[in-house]
């Protein structure tokens, strides 16, 4: 572990696992798995890209993924959807720290303003909103209905996110 440290955080987005990538050893780590509705995805995605496709939010691949995680730990691993998450915050994270045999902190629901040293190289692009925030905001409501196009999108991976959903505490 990096620093000694017992617990090493890493995000990783599904959407970058391409097709015939070896993500075996996606099994050496202790996985927990963040969903979002694919409307607030497809709503969010296109406010900085014009096009979107099924493929890039994520849920089709976060769903194979976690299928063959669970199979291969025999049970299904965390899910947490971010909505649900944002309504407890506390409650979710101490379900969480329990579950993975972790201590809870009341550090893990604030944090300072600014850019980390562990945010990479996306992160001016990307995490403006995060390095104003203090802590965790308020569920928001679903967004506005989405076009013709991105709905298809969004509905092309409902199955995904509703199957996942299932597993969410």
């Amino acid at each position: 572990m990096p620093g000694g440290r017992p617990v090493w955080y890493q995000k990783h987005m599904a959407h970058h696992l391409l097709p015939g990538m070896d993500c075996a050893w996606v099994h050496a780590l202790t996985n927990v798995f963040l969903i979002r509705d694919p409307v607030r995805v497809v709503a969010s995605y296109v406010k900085s890209r014009a096009n979107v496709a099924p493929g890039d939010i994520g849920l089709l691949q976060q769903r194979r993924m976690f299928d063959e995680v669970a199979d291969r730990l025999g049970q299904a691993p965390p899910v947490i959807d971010a909505e649900r998450f944002l309504r407890d915050p506390r409650g979710h994270l101490q379900r969480l720290c329990a579950r993975l045999g972790l201590a809870f902190s009341d550090r893990m629901l604030h944090w300072p303003a600014g850019p980390r040293a562990s945010d990479g190289v996306w992160a001016p692009h990307w995490y403006a909103a995060v390095w104003r925030s203090t802590g965790f905001e308020a569920a928001r409501d679903l967004p506005a209905a989405l076009d013709g196009a991105h709905q298809r999108v969004a509905d092309a991976c409902r199955d995904a996110y509703e199957s996942l959903l299932a597993h969410a505490g």
